[in-house]
């Protein structure tokens, strides 16, 4: 079986011209998340990804204690949808290649942007959404949207993530968003801790009303 214990997260970081005014912002309140993530009981190993119009695995497979400050250089376009493809397509190759018992009980996968697509060449709408609803449905993977300026649950739910599990943001909002991601999944991963299922634990994801205030004001 899986490791109960241990917890991937992915991480999938617009990193597009747009994102110039809330690098920042951005930089501090992914270094919060890291450092909260520190402090929750289990195990923890990050991947992180950047993209514009072009896709960049920053680190993969680093143990929460060792990861990085973040930073973040604004440049190009948005080609969400082949970068989403493409970290889904590389995690599971690498997940279905480690010895069943090595593999991570938990697996969330958090997409944060502030644009919406405009600069994919290989995949479609269509074509993520399986993919993204593939890794739900029968690995249990856990997805996280998380959208600036824009109606999230409508570009989410177009990508496979759960309405509940989508969060629109106000770009002067991106200390909330991190810490109600951060809670969130801390939430979940006390939860496995405790000997909750991971299918158990995946209702802590949800964003709740006062989450979506505080992002939206």
């Amino acid at each position: 079986m899986t490791d109960p214990n241990l917890t991937h997260l992915y991480f999938l970081l617009d990193r597009s011209g747009s994102m110039q005014s809330i690098r920042s912002d951005t930089e501090g309140g992914f270094d919060a998340f890291m450092a909260e993530q520190r402090t929750q009981p289990g195990s923890c190993r990050v991947t992180l990804a950047q993209f514009d119009d072009r896709y960049e695995e920053v680190y993969r497979d680093v143990p929460v204690a060792d990861v990085p400050p973040l930073s973040l250089q604004p440049r190009g376009t948005t080609a969400l949808l082949d970068s989403v493809g493409r970290l889904v397509g590389d995690a599971g190759a690498r997940l279905a290649a480690l010895p069943e018992h090595e593999r991570p009980g938990v697996v969330i996968v958090g997409i944060m942007t502030d644009g919406l697509e405009n600069a994919s060449r290989e995949l479609t709408h269509a074509q993520v959404k399986a993919m993204v609803q593939r890794q739900t449905h029968e690995f249990s993977w856990q997805f996280l949207y998380l959208g600036a300026d824009q109606d999230a649950i409508e570009v989410g739910t177009s990508l496979g993530v759960a309405a509940d599990r989508s969060l629109t943001y106000s770009r002067g909002r991106v200390d909330a968003v991190m810490a109600a991601t951060s809670r969130n999944v801390g939430r979940a991963r006390a939860a496995v801790a405790g000997g909750a299922t991971p299918q158990q634990a995946a209702a802590s994801l949800a964003f709740d009303a006062e989450q979506r205030r505080a992002a939206a004001d």
